[in-house]
């Protein structure tokens, strides 16, 4: 399947603000299943992009604007094609014994340790003793299960949750976004030494899947190692294996590796912040090779003096 997606991103200052910097992640991967066919970045005020890669392969374009600013757009295109994933079989999938020589083997400790967004609480300790957290019978049906009893156990509520809430605030209301039950899973998964990590993407919905995740927002899930298969992705929110309506844009050990946007600026103001995500499936356009990863320079802005302010969207 092949989708254009469009990722637009305001930010809107009163007064103006000055000395902007910023980082984006928005740009689809392309290895496995998913090919990136174009990618493209525009920003107003107009700004000299530069663009790295992470060291989880991310994509990451970052600019800065000096001058003052009441608004800054971001507007990011791309087509990606992603071919059909076949859901994951028990005939696939290794024992326990097996899935521990495998992980012992690799290098998988950073997505087995808590992080940030992803760790052990009292109420997830509580939340853990409520569904009989253990080892099943094999790891691919303790994934399934699990997967299962999160989508079950919350609401999905928009805006209940803000985009730095600890993973209590939903295990309290029992309700939240994708974002909060990415990382209750992830913070469970990992609980019985599988590595984990945090998926950022985006998901073409179907009006034949009951889709809880909403269409014009971005999306979040996980993915679990489990050899022979490799990482196995799993959607919470949704009940899902992920599929291929499920495009990949970055991953991490939690949220805070992986924002779509991220930055600082200069002054005090108040802001606001909209965001528009359409994602549409389209013929098979002739490929597109992607521009070379080159920098740009650009004018230096004093961020050691910046007064610090996130720019960050929470993943719905």
């Amino acid at each position: 399947m092949i989708y254009s997606i469009r990722h637009i991103t305001n930010f809107a200052y009163q007064p103006a603000v000055r000395e902007s910097v910023m980082e984006v992640r928005m740009q689809p991967r392309s290895e496995g299943q998913q090919r990136c066919l174009s990618f493209y970045l525009d920003v107003n005020p107009n700004a000299s992009i530069m663009v790295y890669r992470d060291f989880l392969g991310n994509t990451v374009h970052h600019f800065d604007i000096p001058g003052s600013q009441a608004q800054i757009k971001i507007t990011a295109k791309a087509v990606v094609e992603v071919l059909p994933i076949p859901a994951p079989q028990s005939s696939e999938a290794c024992n326990w014994s097996d899935f521990d020589a495998q992980v012992a083997e690799g290098d998988y400790w950073e997505m087995l340790l808590p992080s940030r967004y992803a760790c052990s609480t009292e109420t997830l300790e509580e939340f853990a003793r409520e569904l009989d957290l253990k080892r099943r019978e094999t790891p691919l049906e303790t994934l399934l299960e699990l997967n299962q009893a999160i989508y079950r156990a919350f609401d999905y509520v928009p805006n209940s949750t803000k985009v730095d809430s600890p993973i209590d605030d939903a295990l309290r209301s029992r309700r939240g976004v994708c974002q909060d039950f990415a990382h209750i899973m992830i913070a469970l998964v990992r609980q019985l030494r599988m590595p984990c990590r945090y998926i950022s993407g985006y998901l073409c919905h179907d009006t034949k899947v009951p889709d809880r995740s909403p269409e014009g927002a971005t999306h979040a899930w996980v993915e679990a190692f489990l050899p022979p298969l490799g990482w196995v992705a799993f959607d919470p929110t949704n009940n899902l294996v992920a599929s291929d309506r499920h495009i990949r844009v970055a991953i991490g050990r939690d949220y805070a590796d992986v924002p779509p946007t991220r930055g600082v600026y200069k002054g005090e103001a108040a802001s606001e912040l909209s965001v528009g995500v359409s994602v549409s499936t389209v013929d098979r356009p002739l490929p597109e090779e992607l521009s070379p990863a080159t920098v740009i320079q650009s004018r230096p802005a004093p961020v050691t003096s910046l007064d610090r302010f996130q720019y960050e969207q929470q993943q719905q």
